[in-house]
């Protein structure tokens, strides 16, 4: 194993991902910290950490990032962090066909093909931790996020799956589930569901004014918001722990929801479900 651990991020322009990489590279990782804008990308070189332009909805993109990542680090690599992702808010029945596509393109498929890059490299030098930052909305559904929902519900199938495929090779697979966590997150929501959304010939144009007000608040616009910061215990524990989780459950609400998901019925549940999906 080279001197430092060897770690790839991506989504690394604000929030989670900027948190981490920075912590990380304090702390002695050697950092890869990727972003989809160049502006983000010089920022962080600026601030020191080694940066790359990666876009998870291009392949050609990604290839390139990974392949200059291995062309660095001798190609060895201790941990990829898949982070970057954003969340399209809406009912289900206004999303189109490509509104979902798009949404899976970042926050699935390009999740799935970089780690697919990165498995056999950590096969062939018999050690490696896979990191899924998903979600809360990874194992309980909120109305008007479907999409997101959805993609997460997806990381969590794809990584449970990959966690019994990697037993015994010495890679492990840890989901992490936050709650709210102060972020960009609110931002980049907006502007999606402003340009996929046709809001006002929706029969849910009066709940998407509410949904535009939420995420237009400035600050915590729900009750238990902690900062990026808890993101980041969680991952240092399952980059060093010699047992890694399986699953790291961070803020209130994810405790909260993954013990009334085993403990109630379906119906029960959908309806504390519906209404917190008001807040």
């Amino acid at each position: 194993m080279s001197k430092k651990k060897t770690i790839l991020i991506t989504g690394c322009s604000s929030g989670i991902g900027y948190c981490v990489a920075k912590a990380l590279h304090q702390q002695g990782y050697r950092v890869f910290a990727t972003a989809r804008k160049e502006e983000s990308v010089e920022k962080l070189l600026a601030e020191g950490l080694e940066s790359l332009y990666l876009d998870l909805t291009d392949s050609d993109s990604i290839r390139l990032a990974f392949d200059e990542v291995m062309r660095r680090t001798d190609g060895e690599l201790y941990a990829l962090f898949n982070n970057g992702a954003y969340g399209l808010p809406g009912a289900v029945e206004d999303l189109s066909r490509n509104a979902l596509r798009i949404q899976f393109e970042t926050n699935v498929f390009g999740w799935q093909e970089l780690t697919n890059l990165a498995i056999p490299v950590m096969r062939k030098q018999g050690y490696g931790r896979i990191i899924q930052n998903s979600s809360v909305l990874g194992f309980v559904s909120l109305s008007f996020r479907g999409a997101y929902n959805a993609s997460k519900y997806a990381i969590e199938g794809l990584s449970d799956t990959m966690r019994l495929e990697l037993r015994g090779s010495n890679i492990f697979v840890s989901l992490i589930e936050p709650g709210p966590i102060a972020s960009q997150f609110r931002i980049n929501s907006v502007k999606a569901l402003a340009k996929y959304v046709d809001i006002d010939n929706s029969l849910h144009h009066e709940r998407y004014r509410k949904v535009l007000k939420r995420l237009n608040t400035k600050g915590p616009a729900v009750p238990f918001t902690l900062p990026p910061e808890a993101v980041l215990k969680r991952v240092i524990h399952a980059l060093e722990a010699p047992k890694p989780k399986p699953r790291y459950y961070v803020t209130f609400p994810t405790y909260l929801f993954g013990v009334l998901k085993r403990i109630l019925s379906t119906r029960v549940l959908d309806v504390i479900l519906a209404k917190s999906s008001n807040n």
